[in-house]
């Protein structure tokens, strides 16, 4: 099996605009998802709006690299 060909590939999803982010630190931790993407259809990296439990509101998730 060739781990490195295939089309589906799992990602990693961090929030963008976090508390966590900056400089201050208050929060408790860095929201992340895990999810897939077609790795044909979308070459570009994924962006989507997720809850963010730490801000408690939907924020720009980004992929971001294991």
């Amino acid at each position: 099996m060739a781990k490195g060909k295939d089309v589906r590939v799992t990602i990693n999803l961090e929030s963008t605009s976090c508390v966590r982010n900056d400089i201050k630190k208050e929060s408790a931790g860095i929201s992340r998802y895990i999810t897939q993407k077609n790795r044909h259809n979308t070459p570009s990296r994924l962006e989507l709006r997720k809850f963010c439990p730490y801000c408690y509101k939907h924020t720009i998730h980004g992929e971001i690299k294991k």
